[in-house]
């Protein structure tokens, strides 16, 4: 992976994030536990401090204890097919493991299915152990594209969830912060698709292991001006690496797509692997779903365009868009092939990508590789299954 002189600023920054959650309890700022797609403007607009148990799960897969807590949930009877992160979360909440010996209490969840449906009834756990509020913002999957009808279901979700806040925090909601929360975050994620966009070049100055890392602040402080403070410094040194012909890649020759999640246990190896093969992830499409909110909000309209934004991602979309999708993805990257992680946690995901393979293929002619892992359970992962099967689709390339 690529060490850029914005690595430092984000290990700064995300410390002082979590530690600021830490200690929130101590200087009365409320905490929400919040799914990774779920709309975090509403909070920072009413001062609440958004916690992402679904970040704190690959935290726990870096630092390799992933698979002891997972072995706890697994043995209080939470089933091997669950979510690899629900299990390893729960198991961490269970014995308060895991980097910084846990999560601070909730006062309240919120729930978003646009990305997920296993977090309803995972966030129910912790509702249920914690006694606090949860609040399950339903957002439709799209199976024949965005619709008004979709659009207006979670407006009024939206409205309710204004309302939720309120009698929680017992205050009004905040409108005017709500709209500066907006702008930064439209801001922010503005920048996050320039920087994504970097891929283009030629060599290409970041790779998708790099984005897999720096997607943490566009999660976790979108709506925030350190986000937008960030990403501005970020784009700027990767418009510089370019113009200096660096590649995130040496020499790079080969150039593809990551489709899914990451696989956070071997995310170091998986980068010197393919780059030992000269092979550059130049795109993901994980990585994309949190660049939907850009450009102006109108704020007489802004429920219907974060509505809209929250819909848009690309695991929430029907198969004949995500086809399309990575037809355009292959133009726009110049690619050369495709790299669907099969990931046996996440079903939604993972759900017809053989299928989506081989119309791609068929469409574009460009090769695709399933590599079978799960994102944060190492005890799925063959390493030898995966080299196996990984040299052989890069041969391809390199006769």
């Amino acid at each position: 992976m690529t060490k850029f002189r914005i690595s430092e600023t984000m290990k700064e920054i995300m410390a002082a994030y979590y530690l600021e959650a830490k200690n929130a309890a101590y200087n009365n700022i409320p905490v929400a536990w919040i799914t990774s797609g779920g709309p975090v403007e509403f909070l920072y607009a009413m001062g609440v401090i958004p916690v992402y148990p679904e970040n704190y799960a690959p935290m726990c897969s870096i630092t390799r204890v992933s698979k002891d807590l997972i072995e706890v949930s697994e043995a209080a009877g939470y089933s091997p097919d669950l979510c690899s992160y629900a299990r390893t979360d729960i198991g961490a909440d269970m014995v308060q493991g895991g980097p910084l010996m846990g999560l601070p209490k909730p006062d309240m969840l919120i729930v978003g299915t646009n990305i997920c449906h296993t977090v309803v009834k995972w966030f129910d756990v912790h509702a249920r152990k914690y006694k606090v509020p949860i609040f399950t913002i339903d957002m439709p999957y799209l199976h024949d594209g965005m619709t008004k009808e979709a659009i207006d279901y979670v407006v009024k979700q939206f409205e309710a969830f204004k309302g939720f806040l309120s009698e929680v925090l017992k205050k009004p909601f905040d409108e005017e912060k709500f709209r500066e929360t907006l702008f930064l975050a439209a801001q922010a994620s503005d920048l996050w698709e320039k920087v994504l966009a970097m891929g283009k070049k030629k060599p290409s100055p970041i790779n998708s292991f790099d984005t897999f890392i720096h997607l943490a602040p566009i999660v976790t402080l979108r709506g925030t001006q350190k986000a937008v403070d960030y990403y501005t410094r970020f784009y700027e040194e990767l418009v510089e690496l370019s113009a200096q012909g660096f590649g995130s890649v040496p020499d790079e020759k080969i150039r593809l797509l990551w489709d899914n999640l990451p696989i956070w246990y071997r995310i170091k190896y998986l980068s010197e692997f393919f780059a030992k093969h000269k092979a550059a992830f130049v795109v993901s499409t994980y990585t994309n779903s949190w660049a939907a909110i850009q450009g102006d909000i109108d704020t007489d309209h802004a429920l219907e365009e974060l509505a809209r934004a929250y819909l848009s991602p690309y695991i929430n979309r029907d198969f004949k868009y995500r086809i399309e999708y990575l037809v355009k993805l292959i133009e726009e990257f110049s690619l050369d092939g495709i790299v669907y992680h099969s990931d046996r946690s996440c079903k939604p995901y993972s759900l017809g990508q053989y299928l989506i393979k081989e119309e791609v293929t068929k469409r574009t002619g460009k090769p695709g590789l399933i590599i079978e892992a799960d994102m944060n359970d190492p005890r799925v992962f063959s390493e030898a299954q995966f080299e196996t099967r990984a040299e052989a689709f890069l041969e391809e390339f390199e006769q």
